[in-house]
């Protein structure tokens, strides 16, 4: 593995499994209220292009981090919406 691949893979561990505080927070407190819907809602719809920008250049990489960001941004959406 290059030094690029390793910064690349460090990247998407990062910025995909630091949605998981906001996750667990949101399920034990069900507090939404500081959350705003629409950076959701972006954030959701640009996971879910980045994932099959990944799957058109057939870069798993890409594909797996966007794919777990996809689902754990969607939870807290959908709580959002859920519980307003």
């Amino acid at each position: 593995m290059t030094y690029i691949s390793l910064l690349g893979f460090a990247a998407a561990v990062f910025t995909t499994f630091a949605l998981v505080p906001q996750v667990v927070r949101t399920f034990k407190t069900r507090d939404t209220r500081g959350i705003s819907l629409w950076m959701y809602v972006m954030s959701s719809m640009g996971a879910f292009l980045w994932t099959i920008y990944g799957v058109v250049l057939d870069a798993w990489p890409i594909v797996i981090a966007n794919s777990i960001a996809f689902v754990l941004l969607v939870i807290v959406l959908v709580m959002k919406i859920r519980l307003g």
